[in-house]
């Protein structure tokens, strides 16, 4: 049975989650997900001027998880900067740290843990962040009841289901299908910044499987001629088994 992801702690969440290029409509901008995380990632060293295994510590991860949270959100600031893309700043894995025992702006959900020096440490979890796994499938259309895409990179978008609740979130994928390469890529990339865990889809290729498994997240394959309803039952059932190479 696979570990589970150790979520990440953060101390700070970004004031803007949100950078495009001047002058240029957003209608015509590919953009990149960069995960709370790795934000918070580049601030402990890039701003703060934290070394990794202090910087690692405040996160509550291990020195290698950081170096690689950090290594990936700096890859894709440097594309975003090189290329002319957006970014967008949200979802990831993580837990927000804090010292107060409400938050009644926002209605966020804390769990207080009392310590042995009579302080309280508060540990606030943003609603709607990714407490729960998630998994992305691609997908001909919006709903639970449209058919998997079999192409992963160049589907048209990707359900981000909860398979506890079937709650599903539909994410588009126009960006990767406008490109002439890089498209799986791409979309590794937006599955990810959408904070999935597992990813289900018909055909995916090398580098996309490369990309997706880089950054920890589990492949399902051949869910040609489903539903994403059923994919997804599927996969709780242990009927779709965790792929470890691409399939073509």
């Amino acid at each position: 049975m696979p570990r589970p992801k150790k979520c990440r702690h953060v101390a700070r969440m970004p004031r803007v989650r949100y950078f495009k290029p001047r002058g240029i409509p957003l209608t015509e901008l590919t953009e990149v997900y960069l995960t709370i995380e790795g934000a918070e990632a580049m601030r402990l060293v890039d701003v703060e001027r934290l070394d990794l295994i202090t910087a690692a510590g405040q996160m509550k991860v291990s020195r290698h998880t950081f170096g690689r949270i950090l290594a990936q959100a700096r890859r894709i600031v440097a594309e975003a900067i090189t290329e002319g893309m957006a970014i967008r700043i949200e979802g990831g894995d993580f837990k927000m740290n804090c010292n107060a025992d409400q938050d009644p702006s926002t209605g966020s959900n804390r769990f207080i843990n009392q310590t042995g020096t009579g302080k309280t440490d508060a540990l606030l979890i943003q609603p709607g962040e990714n407490t729960m796994k998630k998994i992305a499938v691609s997908s001909e259309g919006p709903s639970l009841d449209d058919l998997v895409d079999s192409r992963f990179g160049r589907a048209g978008g990707f359900l981000l289901v909860d398979p506890d609740t079937m709650e599903a979130k539909y994410i588009d994928n126009g960006a990767s299908q406008t490109r002439g390469q890089g498209a799986g890529i791409q979309a590794a990339e937006i599955v990810a910044g959408a904070g999935a865990e597992v990813v289900l889809s018909g055909y995916i290729g090398p580098k996309a499987f490369q990309a997706l498994t880089a950054g920890g997240i589990k492949i399902g394959q051949d869910c040609d001629n489903m539903t994403v309803r059923e994919a997804v039952e599927k996969f709780n059932n242990g009927e779709i088994p965790i792929a470890d190479k691409p399939n073509r």
